[in-house]
């Protein structure tokens, strides 16, 4: 029998102090965890319309849009991280609660590739970057999902799970606007996305053979 893998995202930050200290505030709010998860599409929607905007490379405001997609990145990020906690220690968990969870992250992933595929758009037709990387997002939380249900555990391996992805966008970014504001024309939004996509596939297929093993095994 293989390794019981954990049922929630292994987050290290869940264990920081100022994590719990923000936590315990939402729930003396009464902010409920499936409000946070809806929330961080809407942040997520926000970083990709900032990305689109940001394809005008003429815009004098274009290196600020790209900041405010990063900052906005790390706020989605911030709220997948609070709404579990919020359900766990703060007692909201719903029956609900893991469509809540799971489908905004699912159009928060496409919002922010998607977006970033038009930021593409004067560089000649490489929309198509950002649809792709959203598809294979995607794909990569189904196959984990499509295990759970044929009675694996929860595998959220990478190279390039939600975090991660998140992570090579910010980066990207934020290195973009400086970029910009030197005045210098490199592309690495397209880059970010082509590591993401290529990372999905990998990430794909090691999840499949994770979870094929295990099933194997029981």
């Amino acid at each position: 029998m293989s390794q019981m893998q954990p049922t929630r995202r292994p987050i290290r930050t869940r264990d920081t102090r100022w994590a719990a200290a923000i936590a315990r505030t939402l729930v003396q709010l009464g902010i409920r965890p499936n409000t946070i998860s809806v929330t961080s599409a809407l942040f997520s929607a926000g970083a990709g319309v900032c990305l689109w905007f940001a394809g005008d490379r003429s815009s004098a405001a274009m290196p600020w849009l790209l900041l405010g997609s990063a900052v906005l990145m790390q706020l989605r990020l911030l709220c997948n991280l609070f709404d579990g906690m919020v359900a766990i220690e703060g007692g909201f968990k719903t029956k609900s609660g893991e469509m809540f969870n799971e489908l905004p992250d699912r159009f928060a992933d496409a919002f922010i590739l998607i977006g970033a595929g038009y930021s593409l758009r004067a560089s000649g037709s490489m929309e198509w970057l950002g649809w792709l990387g959203a598809a294979l997002a995607i794909l990569t939380a189904y196959v984990r999902a499509l295990g759970a249900s044929a009675g694996a555990s929860q595998h959220f391996c990478g190279p390039m799970a939600k975090q991660h992805r998140m992570a090579v966008m910010t980066l990207a970014c934020l290195a973009s606007a400086i970029v910009g504001w030197l005045h210098l024309s490199v592309p690495l939004i397209k880059w970010a996305l082509v590591v993401i996509a290529a990372g999905c596939v990998i990430t794909v297929f090691r999840r499949a053979h994770r979870i094929i093993r295990e099933l194997e095994s029981q």
